[in-house]
């Protein structure tokens, strides 16, 4: 029995753990069945969490408008979904070419992509369904005819779904727990190895995720070879991984290159091995 007891309250306390935090505010699109993710509106979301019993208020607005819903709504969190309803509207302003409809949907949270999403239906509006994209916020929720935010950043938000960005806080995680490495270069070569595009591309999406954030990219070669020689070879080296971000989606104006030739040795260059230390590329993160 008292066996029985602990593994019940060992699961209960690992459940638990697991739980997923929705509570506050989140923002992010709605998307109508037949609209390309461009054409998606804004959606704001602001849950009140008791055990499992979901309360709060969203608030639509169309972009390029005036003219918004706020909606009160309720619901419950089951098995890390947060299902609710859309009971009445606050307050709403509408024009000639906007329909409210109150809806209801559930959300699952993604923990790879930072992403709570899922699918809308509406039984007051006939063929209004499609989905929502949320992904947390740091802003206030605005109930009131004024909005908190601008709709700036709407724009960017489509933009980064279109890109395959993870959302803003695993974005911020990925870059603190970023871990920078050297690329290694053959003697007298410029050419990247296969072994390291997978890192390169991972570095790809942490700087397109940061519009502050630029890439610092610093050549160097062993001392075999003249100073001349040796700094036009660790420019290469510099260059050679310029021309891989930008192949692959970073813009020039987010790379700043260096190039130090033999200048700053990490290893002895008086063995073989410290001078395949020594051929390499150094990576930093600058910020604007």
């Amino acid at each position: 029995m008292k066996i029985f007891l602990f593994i019940t309250s060992f699961l209960f306390a690992l459940t638990s753990l697991s739980q997923i935090d929705f509570k506050g505010v989140w923002q992010g699109i709605i998307i109508n069945d037949g609209q390309k993710t461009e054409q998606g509106n804004i959606i704001f979301a602001d849950f009140i969490i008791t055990s499992n019993l979901v309360e709060g208020k969203t608030r639509e607005e169309t972009f390029k408008s005036d003219v918004y819903a706020v909606k009160r709504i309720k619901g419950e969190i089951v098995n890390n979904q947060l299902k609710f309803k859309q009971l009445s509207y606050e307050k709403k302003k509408t024009n000639s070419s906007t329909t409210w409809c109150l809806f209801e949907t559930i959300l699952t949270y993604n923990d790879s992509t930072g992403y709570l999403e899922g699918r809308f239906i509406s039984k007051e509006c006939r063929r209004f369904s499609g989905k929502i994209i949320f992904y947390r916020s740091t802003a206030k929720f605005s109930p009131n005819e004024v909005p908190v935010l601008g709709q700036d950043w709407i724009t960017t938000f489509k933009n980064d779904l279109k890109l395959g960005l993870n959302a803003p806080e695993i974005r911020i995680k990925e870059r603190s727990e970023f871990v920078f490495e050297p690329i290694y270069f053959e003697v007298d070569q410029a050419i990247i190895k296969p072994q390291y595009e997978a890192y390169l591309l991972k570095m790809i999406r942490i700087v397109n995720g940061h519009s502050d954030l630029r890439v610092q990219i610093t050549g160097h070669t062993d001392s075999d070879g003249s100073d001349i020689y040796n700094e036009d070879l660790s420019k290469r080296r510099s260059q050679a991984i310029i021309d891989f971000f930008v192949k692959n989606g970073i813009s020039v104006d987010k790379l700043n290159i260096e190039f130090k030739g033999e200048k700053n040795p990490i290893d002895t260059n008086k063995t073989l091995e410290g001078k395949k230390h020594n051929r390499r590329v150094d990576f930093s993160f600058m910020y604007k």
